[in-house]
Parts: structure tokens; C-alpha cells; sequence
């Protein structure tokens, strides 16, 4: 089972600190003083529609309302509104519920709307009304002891679970740069991202989900769908490719700059700045010149703009209220 909340790399879910992390670090991303939410509206991956379609495939019964816990911006709120009558997205941040309003044209959407909550406690919500709740990219942050007596209370009998979550990316042609990837996102060293992870959440992504364990007593047709890339090419991985993109490298240091552990990394070193702000650079200039080094393709001509395909290690978690 999951256990007592933190912080994310994805600002949606309970913002409860389980363990005190190196550097006294704050565990709500969206109030750290470095954090954008336009830019990591901007940079995340979206999902795509074979995603929506495999979890609406396993639901059964009624579509009358869904609920998105750690909505963020709004994205998958925004993704699941043709498919039922309401969708309310929740999350405990204020700022991302600000971004979640202002992306959502309430022309377009007139069924969906935003909360200020906690996964853990819903009280908006009437007992056995809700007849699917989904959770992208923050279920690893959730207090399992509360959430899930809190689902129980809210979901109809036969009602849907969908959790998932994405892990690193994989360069799926280039095995070099990847594996500095990894030194630089794990690397114990203080001026590496390794250090900045809150954890347990992050190992729990990397896991792909499997800590969350719904009490089997009150769910079931409990299903796993998964996927483990490679770097033999696309869709060399192993298991159910879900997402992927074809980005430049300029904006994949973008997203990479949305990462929680690269907040955390900047709040101790606050006079690292990046080239693209007229320093000298921070740590993931550093990344990209250590994968350049090992990627001759990477180090020619306006580098930035060159196009590469990532795809990410995903898990997706789907359950049935007994």
C-alpha cells in the first residue's frame, strides 16, 4: 500500500511529507519560488487516445460524473469531458487550479469544473456518486490509509479506478545520451538531480505504481498494463507503449527544467543560472554537454533544434469497486 503523502515532480495529489528530505526542502512543487505553471502546462507530455480508450473500455455501467484527482492543468478533466454527463477535476493546489481555469474554455466545457481538495477528502462529494475517479501522474503522492476508505465511500458499486504515472524518458536511439540521462537524474553527488528527488514518491513512479495496492476486500478485476522502453529503437521496449513524442533537444531541457528535483536542485544553488538566462549554466546544461560529448550527431549545427524520439516507462492501474 501506499503510504503518507509529499511532494511530486507532478504538483497534483496530497502535499503530505512522509520523510524529511535533504535540503529541507518545500514538497509542494507549485509553491516553490522557481516553479512556472505555464511552463509545465507547456512542457509535460500529454496522453494520448489510446490511453483515454483503453480505461473508458474497461469501465462499465453509468458515465454520469468522473473525478481527476491532482488535476493540475486541467488536461485529463479536459480529455475525459465527452465521455460523461460531469467531470470535476481536484487539486490541492491553488495555482494549479488557477492554470486549470484559465486553460478551460467554459464555452467548450461546459461540463467540467475545479475544486480545491486533497485526493484524501472530498466532501463536495455525495456517497456512491461518482462513477469513475482518475489520477495522472499524482497517485504515487496519495495517503492510501486515506484515500482509499474516502473512494469507497464516494465510488458506486462497479465504479472505475484509473490511476498512471510516466517515469523517466528513454532517448530510444541513442543509448548514450540515455544512460547520462540516468547519471544525472540519480547521481548521489549534491550537484546532480539524484539528491533532490522526495522520496518515497519518486521510487514509487519508477516502480510503475506497483506499491499502490487496492484492498482487495473492496476492489476487483484489478489490472497492471505497463511498459519498460529500450534504446534499440522505437517501440523496442517491452509491454504497452502509451506514450512517446518526437521533440527537440532545446525543448526537452524545457521539460526537464519541470522536473521537481530541478526546483529543489535550484533552491541550493541559487546563483546557477542557465545559458538561456545569460549564465553560466545550471545542471542540465551540464546534462546535455555531457550527452553531446557522447553523441556525435548531437554536435553539429543549431543542436537545439535537432529532433529526437523519447518515449516513457509508464503504469497504469486499473481496478473495480467490489
Amino acid at each position: 500500500m501506499c503510504g503518507t503523502g509529499g511532494a511530486d515532480d507532478d504538483p497534483g495529489g496530497a502535499f503530505v511529507v512522509y520523510d524529511k528530505p535533504k535540503h529541507n526542502r518545500s514538497d509542494d512543487l507549485s509553491r516553490k519560488s522557481t516553479f512556472s505553471h505555464a511552463s509545465y502546462a507547456a512542457f509535460r507530455p500529454s496522453y494520448p487516445t489510446a490511453l483515454y480508450e483503453t480505461i473508458l473500455g474497461y469501465h462499465h455501467g453509468s458515465k454520469s460524473l468522473c473525478v481527476d484527482l491532482g488535476t493540475g492543468h486541467g488536461l485529463v478533466a479536459r480529455s475525459f469531458a465527452p465521455s460523461f454527463a460531469e467531470v470535476i477535476g481536484t487539486d490541492p493546489s491553488p495555482g494549479m487550479i488557477q492554470q486549470a481555469r484559465a486553460l478551460t474554455s467554459t464555452d467548450d466545457f461546459v461540463n467540467v469544473s475545479f475544486q480545491e481538495a486533497a485526493a484524501e477528502s472530498l466532501p463536495s462529494l455525495h456517497d456512491a456518486s461518482v462513477d469513475m475517479v482518475v489520477a495522472a501522474q499524482a497517485a504515487h503522492w496519495f495517503d492510501c490509509s486515506k484515500l482509499f476508505p474516502e473512494l469507497k465511500r464516494v465510488l458506486r458499486k462497479g465504479g472505475t479506478l484509473a490511476f498512471w504515472a510516466y517515469k523517466d524518458h528513454v532517448f530510444v536511439d541513442f543509448p548514450r545520451a540515455t544512460e547520462v540521462l540516468n547519471r544525472y537524474a540519480y547521481g548521489e553527488s549534491e550537484d546532480l538531480l539524484g539528491p533532490y528527488w522526495s522520496q518515497p514518491g519518486r521510487s514509487r513512479v519508477q516502480n510503475k505504481l506497483r506499491d499502490i495496492d487496492p484492498p482487495p476486500d473492496e476492489w476487483e478485476d484489478v489490472q497492471r498494463i505497463e511498459y519498460e522502453p529500450d534504446t534499440k529503437g522505437a517501440r523496442s521496449g517491452t509491454g504497452t507503449m502509451f506514450l512517446s513524442k518526437r521533440i527537440t533537444l532545446g525543448d526537452c531541457m524545457r521539460y526537464i527544467r519541470t522536473w521537481s528535483s530541478f526546483h529543489a536542485w535550484q533552491e541550493a544553488h541559487p546563483a546557477a543560472q542557465s545559458r538561456q538566462q545569460g549564465g553560466n549554466g545550471d545542471v542540465v546544461d551540464d546534462m546535455f554537454n555531457a550527452m553531446r560529448s557522447e553523441e556525435t550527431s548531437w554536435q553539429v549545427g543549431a543542436w537545439e533544434d535537432k529532433e529526437v524520439e523519447i518515449e516513457w516507462g509508464t503504469g497504469l492501474l486499473l481496478a473495480r469497486k467490489r
